[in-house]
């Protein structure tokens, strides 16, 4: 298997559209663009409303092994999907190891996001910890950063 570099990534899980709105609210007002930012929900109409409020276009409609319909937009979609399009057949659980998460993380989120939860993460390897902290402040459940070389 060839490891490919895919930056690091912040991820936590907000209970709702309301808490995540809170927390990407925060996360731009300390400086996070746009482009750096990742949504991932089961499919609804409050869900895709969320992506379109954040990104000003449409999120993208994918069938995630174990969630179902969901809709996305940002960079983790691309890192977790790989080359063989693998969302749809290892789901979250199968996949967060690509960012370095491990596997017990990887079906905690998917866990979450089944729930009805709002998964989003910050490509932010130069402020990975400035993103935490903002997850954590703001709801954002599991908050962890993957990958990171100082995780102890």
């Amino acid at each position: 298997m060839i490891e490919a570099e895919v930056g690091r990534f912040t991820v936590g899980v907000f209970q709702d559209v309301a808490w995540a709105t809170n927390g990407l609210d925060a996360l731009r007002q300390a400086g996070f663009p746009a482009d750096s930012l990742t949504i991932l929900a089961k499919e609804s109409p409050e869900a895709s409303a969320l992506i379109e409020k954040t990104f000003g276009s449409a999120g993208t409609r994918l069938d995630v092994a174990a969630l179902g319909g969901v809709v996305v937009h940002g960079p983790l979609v691309d890192a977790l999907q790989g080359a063989a399009r693998d969302l749809s057949k290892r789901g979250l659980a199968g996949t967060m190891q690509r960012i370095g998460f491990q596997a017990h993380d990887g079906r905690i989120f998917e866990a979450l996001a089944g729930r009805g939860g709002i998964l989003v993460a910050i490509l932010s390897e130069p402020r990975a910890a400035d993103a935490l902290a903002i997850l954590h402040s703001y709801g954002g459940g599991n908050a962890a950063i993957g990958a990171w070389t100082g995780r102890v």
